[in-house]
């Protein structure tokens, strides 16, 4: 094999990095885990800025790629329209943004925890064993304590978004070291 095979990292989609990027992402995930745990709710505020700037870019970006092609004209309007609008909104009202978007998205993983967990149960329960059965049923639960406390959730997601940014900004530090070192 050459050097160049093996220094490099493979992506679970098959796609290959070479071991320099994943170190950048490893080092820019550990910023942002030790960032959003000690400064946890300012962090999260940028964070909620840039995603509305990269909407309202992107909106932009959609409704001027309708110049160049018109296929799904009717989504890139739609895409276009409401990526501007949201950029918008988020960048005059950050503050507000930063409660509203994490509480949306505890809301939309509450949501998924209760359909993953009536999927695993229904399916522990026709053949798939005990072991689907308690998933299924820790799926609801999770659920279910997300949706009664979508605020509560908000509030502690920068500190769970700060430990796996630790987590994953080590492990692709020592990955990229260990691709390297091949």
């Amino acid at each position: 094999m050459s050097e160049t095979e093996t220094s490099n990292v493979m992506l679970p989609t098959g796609a290959m990095l070479p071991w320099w990027l994943v170190l950048i992402q490893g080092i820019v995930a550990l910023i942002l885990g030790c960032s959003f745990l000690a400064f946890p709710y300012q962090t999260l505020l940028v964070l909620v800025v840039f995603i509305g700037a990269y909407w309202f870019i992107s909106g932009i970006f959609a409704l001027i790629s309708l110049a160049y092609d018109k296929s799904n004209m009717g989504w890139k309007i739609v895409v276009g329209l409401l990526g501007v609008i949201a950029g918008i909104l988020i960048m005059m009202y950050p503050y507000y943004s930063t409660i509203l978007l994490p509480s949306l998205l505890i809301i939309f993983i509450g949501v998924w925890g209760l359909i993953i967990g009536v999927i695993t149960l229904a399916h522990g329960i026709r053949g798939g064993g005990w072991g689907e059965i308690i998933l299924g049923i820790l799926g609801l639960i999770f659920g279910i304590v997300l949706l009664a406390n979508p605020l509560i959730g908000a509030l502690l997601l920068p500190y769970v978004l700060g430990i796996f940014g630790l987590i994953l900004g080590i492990g692709a530090i020592v990955a990229a070291f260990m691709c390297r070192g091949k």
